[in-house]
């Protein structure tokens, strides 16, 4: 599956989960480079790079590799972050009862 499939049943999943945030890390092929992006409420914001300002574009390009997601307890803190699970494989997360 595509990364921008991949992101796109993820923030289908978090419409349904407003109390959560999902965190995403791992790696773009062109041009190398790592990012993170967090999904909350049905939509996904990079912290590491620029997006299109379309919500319709893609936020990872074609090829980018997930490595990793994390689940963290919404509204998000960033002094205070309150981990929930992982960081943890993608594949825990596809399903909504991972976001329990």
């Amino acid at each position: 599956m595509e990364p921008a499939e991949l992101v796109a049943r993820l923030e289908a999943i978090s419409r349904e989960r407003p109390d959560r945030v999902l965190r995403l890390r791992g790696q773009m092929q062109q041009p190398p480079e790592v990012f993170e992006l967090v999904v909350f409420r049905g939509f996904s914001s990079s912290t590491t790079h620029p997006t299109a300002f379309d919500p319709d574009q893609p936020v990872l390009p074609p090829g980018a590799v997930i490595s990793q997601a994390e689940l963290l307890a919404a509204p998000l803190d960033p002094d205070h972050e309150h981990h929930l699970r992982g960081p943890l494989p993608l594949e825990a997360f596809l399903d909504p009862e991972g976001w329990a």
